[in-house]
């Protein structure tokens, strides 16, 4: 019995790491379509049917790509450090149980947290180990910023837990039957919108990868396969953290078609901030997490901390 429990949690998970992985690949081609045409052009359209067929030639492009290896480099870290940040941004995603998912997290919040905070080393270590000045400058701004951001989101999520008092996301959708997080809590959502593109690398929070000023940041040795694999663990993260808004302000968790419309209006929130918004500067991305992010969620969590006790006395 217990290696068929077993054997069905492992096929639960390699559905659900092939789910992402499709996720991802649609993901990148809605970039594509959804930036051509903010920009008055098509966007891919030329392989298979308007394009369908692109993310696939994209991957078999990149990992068929020329390796290069660095004869300065440290080489074993450089070359696990992607693989092991795709592993991350895979492995989060257990936080979820679905019906084929046998797994449940009571602490989900404090795994979501430690997944995370290990992601930051990934890109400590590929900016190190390539051993090149602007791979080190890229990693060092990336960390600063993934860090800050991290006690933004720490500090936002702990409304929500104050909230239902449990460290269980699932139990967030039956606290949100009658009324949506999104309307209790409307600046801290806003906050936590714009930290999940900060924590994400994305524009105009971008500076991890900042083209101009750093070339390409803490992935510029990485060709082929290495930076196809960073490219996959950041648009892990882009759909996981759209997911994990619709379960902390728009109703949690539920496997229904509306659930996933949501999943795919917030992940297109996200591209349409990348072709709109111009770059933030570096020294205002940290005078927003420290002088405005952090004094807003700790009002607001003293807020909810007052609320709470009012109501159990």
């Amino acid at each position: 019995m217990m290696k068929l429990d077993m054997l069905l949690i492992m096929i639960g998970l390699l559905i659900l790491i092939i789910g992402v992985l499709i996720g991802v690949a649609f993901l990148t081609l809605l970039e594509r379509k959804v930036l051509g045409y903010i920009q008055i052009r098509k966007g891919p359209n030329k392989v298979g049917l308007m394009g369908v067929l692109q993310p696939f030639s994209d991957g078999i492009k990149l990992f068929t790509k020329e390796q290069t290896y660095l004869n300065s480099s440290n080489y074993y870290s450089y070359f696990f450090s992607p693989i092991i940040s795709f592993i991350l941004s895979l492995t989060i995603w257990m936080l979820i149980p679905y019906f084929f998912n046998l797994i449940n997290f009571n602490l989900g919040v404090l795994f979501f947290l430690c997944c995370t905070s290990m992601g930051v080393y990934t890109i400590m270590i590929a900016g190190w180990s390539s051993n090149s000045n602007y791979a080190l400058l890229g990693g060092l701004r990336a960390i600063a910023q993934t860090i800050s951001y991290e006690v933004s989101l720490a500090l936002i999520l702990l409304s929500s837990i104050l909230m239902i008092m449990n460290f269980n996301l699932i139990y967030l959708s039956t606290y949100q039957d009658m009324i949506w997080f999104l309307f209790l809590m409307f600046p801290l959502c806003l906050c936590w919108m714009s930290s999940s593109l900060a924590e994400t690398n994305r524009t105009p929070f971008d500076f991890a990868e900042g083209e101009s000023e750093l070339v390409s940041g803490f992935n510029i040795e990485y060709s082929s396969g290495g930076f196809a694999l960073i490219f996959l663990a950041e648009y892990s993260s882009i759909l996981f953290m759209s997911m994990l808004f619709i379960l902390l302000y728009m109703g949690g968790y539920s496997l229904t078609l509306f659930f996933y419309l949501k999943m795919v209006l917030i992940s297109f929130l996200f591209i349409w901030v990348r072709g709109t918004l111009p770059r933030y500067r570096y020294d205002k991305l940290m005078y927003l997490c420290w002088k405005i992010y952090l004094p807003i969620s700790l009002n607001f969590l003293l807020l909810f901390l007052g609320v709470k006790i009012f109501l159990l006395c």
